[in-house]
């Protein structure tokens, strides 16, 4: 579904993403995490085609977002850390909005259960003024899944969010893997990836250090960790400095 072969991505001299390969298939949840810098947003940005890679192949459902980058962004959605609308439209301005430019046929049968899914039904006429940080980002969210994306990428997608809209949220994207869609996390929370990912993916100054299931991941540092969460792993794996010590 997802399909990445020697993604590099350089500005002038710098090397923000090197010669990165990976895949994701229908129904996994891939945690992409790093310290900062590491290249996660750059990443997620050229797989969303918002900019482009210096060399390499970045295919979405089987279509190369070089070559047919409108077939292949109609098969995906992007959420980023920040929440970015229309201030003149409504809530269900923006639903409409959306479903003209992805031409979604009689979208108020998908839009309806979005808005209840996410808890703002009732924002249906509200401006993006009148709405909380929270609520502007599962606005952004409806909009991009209205379309019924089969790939997904999220920037934070907590950012924002009280507990009961993280737990919703949590509970969206493993509904979506579950559906067959194949979705890319970039966070720091790391709690967060460990209990919706399948799969981990840890970057470090552009470069991929290791991918793979998570019991892959922990299997491979088991010596050096013996029963480590992803957080042990990710110190260990990026080397920072300052890393809290393990309280057995």
């Amino acid at each position: 579904m997802i399909e990445v072969e020697g993604l590099t991505k350089l500005y002038q001299e710098f090397v923000a993403v090197s010669e990165l390969s990976f895949g994701v298939q229908p129904g996994q949840v891939m945690g992409l995490v790093g310290p900062n810098g590491a290249g996660k947003t750059t990443t997620l940005r050229c797989l969303a085609g918002i900019i482009p890679p210096t060399r390499g192949i970045i295919r979405i459902s089987g279509h190369d977002l070089g070559s047919d980058a409108i077939a292949a962004k109609k098969e995906l959605a992007f959420f980023t850390d920040e929440p970015r609308l229309f201030d003149y439209l409504t809530v269900e301005q923006h639903l409409a909005f959306t479903a003209r430019i992805y031409q979604v046929a009689n979208y108020q049968q998908i839009a309806h259960p979005l808005l209840e899914e996410l808890e703002i039904a009732d924002k249906a006429d509200k401006l993006p003024g009148e709405l909380s940080r929270g609520m502007k980002q599962k606005l952004v969210i409806a909009c991009g899944l209205l379309h019924s994306p089969k790939v997904i990428f999220f920037d934070e997608p907590l950012t924002g969010l009280d507990p009961m809209g993280i737990r919703r949220m949590k509970d969206s994207i493993l509904r979506r893997a579950r559906a067959g869609a194949a979705i890319v996390i970039s966070s720091h929370l790391l709690h967060l990836l460990e209990e919706v990912c399948s799969h981990v993916l840890i970057l470090k100054n552009g470069r991929k250090i290791i991918d793979g299931t998570l019991a892959e991941i922990r299997q491979k540092y088991s010596e050096q960790l013996g029963n480590a969460n992803l957080e042990e792993v990710f110190f260990h794996a990026t080397g920072e400095a300052g890393a809290p010590p393990r309280i057995s």
